[in-house]
């Protein structure tokens, strides 16, 4: 596992920090830039552009592309830098996974019609695979899509899905074959969100926040030439990923700058807490430095594999399931330190009501993205060797 910088990386490393002084509007300095709207935001706008003209919108995509075709270590220090430097990643899930699965499985006619538009901004996509009976076991979705002439016509429901109440496009898994095996029978495809039949409905989370909608389908008209690879082979479309920096190093780095901010109030504030508080609280937050620099360890070790040319798979899961497991216990290190401040949500609290809101999204975290149940298996399975039953 390498942890310093050869020659070559440290001259790449300060070109990117050099390009972030250079380019970084301070407005938008630590704000997450998935989904700014390039149209309405000027400071992010004139980031994003910067960030097109180098191609490093999608670093990973070739250059024929509008990528930058990186090597997964240089992207590994764009990353770095960028999370260091709160400098906004644009993109949201067009780069990070509808891009590559085109650029693999696409058409030349779907390739001019969907890449530029996602290095631009200009359209927005939100992912329709969760479905109420189908979350962890994806495979068993039942939005079904019936073909009829030129079109394909859906009907089902999807949940959980991010942005949906903003989003342009939608890439969506529907079952064209119910009588094949669930892996089976399923198709990948491309469905404008203001075709008629599309209805989204918000999830509010418990912290106040809407990002999660519900959406229904009914009788939506999808064009054939929408759809992704082969039909009813969507579910091999829809698992595609290139080759991808995926080490979490931006979350690490994330975790460990919330860390510095809940350690730099406690030294502040320390006299005014009950000496237990204080005490516990100091020794909690030097557990969650050390946790947190296991995470970037983690880190290392992936990228570290993948530019041996090797596939992180059970590392991969031990680093998710660190990572969001950490993320719980730093949102309840910083509640217990706070007491009951902290469970404030409005601007007059400690931080802005961050501490509370970080607590109730972290309830999420060990769901989303592959819910530590299935980490376990698969570190157990693959990683250790141990059967399934």
């Amino acid at each position: 596992m390498q942890l310093r910088d050869t020659p070559e990386q440290a001259a790449w490393r300060e070109e990117v920090r050099a390009f972030i002084r250079d380019n970084l509007p301070a407005e938008i300095r630590g704000v997450t830039g998935f989904f700014y709207d390039p149209r309405t935001n000027p400071a992010f706008g004139q980031w994003r552009d910067a960030l097109v003209r180098r191609g490093w919108i999608a670093p990973a995509w070739p250059k024929e592309y509008g990528g930058a075709g990186m090597t997964v270590v240089e992207q590994f220090i764009l990353n770095q830098e960028f999370a260091e430097a709160g400098a906004p990643q644009p993109g949201g899930l067009g780069v990070m996974m509808l891009g590559p699965t085109l650029i693999t499985h696409g058409t030349e006619e779907q390739k001019r019609e969907h890449l530029p538009r996602i290095l631009s901004g200009e359209v927005i996509w939100c992912q329709g695979y969760s479905e109420p009976g189908a979350g962890s076991d994806l495979a068993s979705l039942q939005t079904r899509a019936v073909r009829d002439g030129d079109d394909f016509i859906i009907n089902g429901q999807k949940i959980w899905t991010s942005f949906a109440h903003f989003a342009d496009w939608c890439f969506l898994l529907a079952r064209t074959d119910p009588d094949a095996p669930k892996h089976r029978g399923i198709t990948y495809f491309l469905v404008d969100m203001k075709s008629p039949g599309i209805t989204v409905r918000p999830l509010v989370n418990m912290a106040g926040g809407h990002d999660f909608n519900e959406v229904f389908f009914e009788d939506v008209r999808v064009p054939a030439r929408n759809v992704v690879g082969e039909v009813n082979r969507g579910w091999y479309v829809g698992a595609t990923t290139l080759d991808f920096e995926r080490s979490s190093i931006g979350t690490a780095v994330g975790q460990r700058k919330s860390i510095e901010r809940y350690t730099a109030w406690l030294r502040e504030h320390r006299a005014e807490l009950p000496p237990s508080t204080a005490a516990a609280a100091r020794l909690a937050w030097a557990d969650r430095a050390v946790e947190v620099q296991v995470l970037t360890l983690l880190a290392y070790r992936i990228i570290s594999m993948q530019a041996a040319g090797k596939i992180p798979n059970a590392e991969a899961s031990i680093a998710k399931l660190f990572t969001s497991e950490t993320g719980q216990r730093i949102a309840h290190t910083a509640l217990r330190m706070l007491g009951t401040a902290g469970v404030l949500m409005d601007r007059s609290a400690p931080f802005k009501g961050e501490a509370a809101r970080a607590y109730l999204n972290a309830v999420s975290l060990t769901i989303a993205g592959g819910t530590s149940e299935i980490q376990r298996n698969i570190i157990a399975q693959r990683g250790l060797g141990l059967p399934r039953d």
